[in-house]
């Protein structure tokens, strides 16, 4: 066994700034101050991150920051585990030779690939479905190859649903395993599920083969990959045994769970590592060289950014970077990776805690990294905004700006009466400034859907209607409402088309807000003044998972195929200018027939389920050949 780079040592390290920025300002004294938010619509004075100068100041800070944010049912902690791979030998895929047209996963930008259970580059298709990887010549019809990720072990309860990255004969695949872990609390022995983000780089020249692993403490946050290279978002929640005394007040287990962080070690928040390659065993922790914060943070979770090469024979250590804060949401785009979360609570001890408000308000704190080149990002700047984000959709980067669209409130309190709005964010250096903003947006209702073309935005928001607005970003200074459509119903997920047409997918709802069922609306947004809804199909009772996972969308913009899941089958519509008309339904069979995915290479539909993959002819529907899994 050998040890990586960045394992932790005790002694005092050099201040480095996050990935590779320049210097950053001291650290404040108290870490869970709040600075003043600015006046709507001025410029935002933004923090930045700053590194450590010490393991000493770092643990220093996270206790301090830990124990301002503890309560008496300690901090939301996770557990981490792993998991081993299994490889089966298949035949040799196709020759290398040109690829078909093809289908791409359904991404927010171009530029910026997001894992997805499915892949492919025209001459085969690689699935990572119920823990197997398998890939399918799509011109001869046949399977040429599988690989068993996971098996069961005795200690292993579930595992999540994977995806994979591709690039040339190298597919990553990221897992997420879940493994039971007993725990003593309270005198008594209690059986919880660790998680841990479990990384497999496969080689697919040949039969596919496992070349190497990574693991690391936490759960996986989501990846973006440009070019060659795969930079994968790891959360991690500090190891702390809090002792959970039920018979004791508030007061005294609070006290009790502060006592616990005084004594823990730097090492219970830098996460731990491991990599493989063929026999070679690596381990590692991140090192307080690699760690950085923002001036308010709670010190109950940790986000770390690795980056892989897929070009090489292994994974190596991932060339760890962590920040001391907290994000659910990735959005990334050719040049730049953005991490999105709430800021914590400002609560400070012996004060009532009030969540993920600051002042009573919800506040997103943004984190801007350049991916310009390959290797570890470049920490750019950081930045704030009122209120909470739907998704990565409510984020967009255009001309040097980033938009942001989030909802501020609560649609079910009179006492804060919800409202959304678009801000206009740039950077200047180390800090993201506000140029502009548009609020007062569906008052009383909340953000359902949103998406950025080129200077506009549209918006959807919904309580009992669905009000889509135009907003016209062209002058980031002055952001504004154009035009406003009030059906009913909502779309979930928005999906430009060509000619200044609008696709939205979502639920219609009766007058009260009662959802009726899948409905899918064509907009013409040609006149931002006045979007009309040109056409609607829908389905009673249905729902489509891409309402909330638009991967499973797919558009030809040059045959205006739409194949949409509904409920367990697949329906492909066509969609005109000026209306959307039914082709079709595709099923798989048996339990696990649900069908997951659509892919088109060359002028096939592939279908993608736990039960195999089916052949269809787009134009009419019908199935063409089965390949089943088993």
């Amino acid at each position: 066994m050998t040890r990586g780079a960045h394992l932790f040592a005790a002694g005092t390290l050099a201040a480095l700034t996050l990935l590779g920025g320049s210097a950053l300002p001291p650290v404040p004294a108290d870490p869970t101050s709040t600075p003043a938010e600015p006046p709507p619509g001025q410029p935002a004075a933004a923090p930045v991150l700053v590194s450590y100068d010490s393991c000493a100041e770092a643990l220093a800070g996270l206790r301090a920051a830990a124990s301002a944010s503890v309560g008496p049912w300690g901090l939301d902690g996770g557990w981490d585990g792993a998991l081993k791979a299994e490889a089966l030998s298949g035949a040799r895929t196709a020759a290398a030779q040109a690829a078909p047209e093809h289908s791409t996963t359904n991404v927010h930008e171009p530029g910026a690939d997001e894992p997805d259970l499915v892949k492919t580059d025209g001459r085969r298709i690689v699935t990572v479905t119920d823990g197997t990887l398998r890939v399918v010549d799509p011109a001869a019809r046949r399977e040429t190859g599988r690989l068993v990720l996971t098996r069961t072990l005795p200690e292993l309860e579930w595992t999540r649903q994977a995806t994979l990255l591709l690039h040339g004969d190298r597919a990553l695949v990221l897992a997420e395993t879940g493994m039971s872990v007993d725990r003593g609390l309270a005198g008594r022995r209690a059986s919880f599920l660790r998680h841990a983000p479990r990384l497999i780089l496969v080689d697919l020249a040949g039969p596919p083969k496992v070349l190497g692993t990574y693991q690391m403490d936490g759960s996986l946050v989501d990846a973006r990959q440009t070019g060659s290279t795969a930079r994968v978002v790891v959360r991690t929640r500090p190891k702390l045994a809090f002792p959970h005394k039920q018979r004791s007040n508030e007061a005294t287990r609070t006290a009790a769970n502060r006592a616990v962080i005084a004594r823990a070690g730097v090492e219970a928040w830098l996460p731990a590592y491991e990599w493989t390659a063929g026999a070679e065993r690596h381990v590692g922790r991140v090192g307080c060289d690699r760690l950085s914060r923002p001036p308010v943070w709670s010190g109950s979770s940790m986000l770390t950014v690795l980056s892989f090469d897929l070009t090489g024979d292994r994974l190596g250590d991932g060339d760890p970077a962590s920040v001391a804060a907290d994000a659910s949401t990735v959005y990334g785009t050719g040049t730049s990776l953005y991490l999105a979360g709430q800021r914590p609570t400002s609560a400070r001890p012996g004060t009532p805690r009030v969540g993920w408000r600051v002042g009573g308000e919800q506040v997103t704190e943004i984190h801007q990294f350049d991916t310009r080149s390959p290797g570890r990002p470049r920490y750019v700047a950081t930045g704030t905004v009122p209120g909470t984000l739907v998704n990565q959709y409510a984020l967009s980067e255009w001309q040097g700006h980033l938009r942001v669209a989030t909802t501020t409130g609560d649609t079910w309190s009179t006492r804060q009466k919800s409202q959304s709005a678009v801000y206009v964010l740039r950077p200047d250096g180390n800090r993201m400034v506000r140029t502009g903003a548009v609020t007062g947006l569906g008052p009383g209702e909340r953000i359902y859907s949103v998406r950025f073309l080129g200077g506009s935005a549209y918006v959807v928001t919904f309580r009992q209607t669905d009000p889509l607005y135009t907003v016209d970003l062209t002058d980031p200074a002055a952001p504004r409402v154009t035009g406003e459509l009030k059906i009913t119903g909502y779309s979930a997920y928005l999906h430009p088309l060509p000619d200044g047409r609008l696709l939205g997918v979502g639920q219609e709802a009766d007058r009260r807000g009662w959802t009726q069922g899948l409905q899918v609306s064509l907009f013409d947004v040609r006149d931002p003044a006045r979007p009309i809804r040109l056409d609607q199909w829908h389905v009673p009772k249905a729902y489509s998972t891409s309402e909330s996972d638009p991967h499973a969308f797919l558009h030809h913009p040059e045959t205006g195929l739409v194949a949409l899941p509904v409920n367990r089958d697949v329906r492909l519509l066509r969609v005109s200018g000026t209306d959307i008309g039914e082709v079709g339904t595709v099923s798989h069979a048996g339990p696990t027939g649900r069908v997951l995915r659509s892919l088109l290479v060359g002028d096939v539909l592939w279908t993608v389920s736990d039960a195999g993959l089916r052949a269809t002819d787009p134009a009419s529907a019908r199935s063409l050949d089965w390949l089943p899994t088993t």
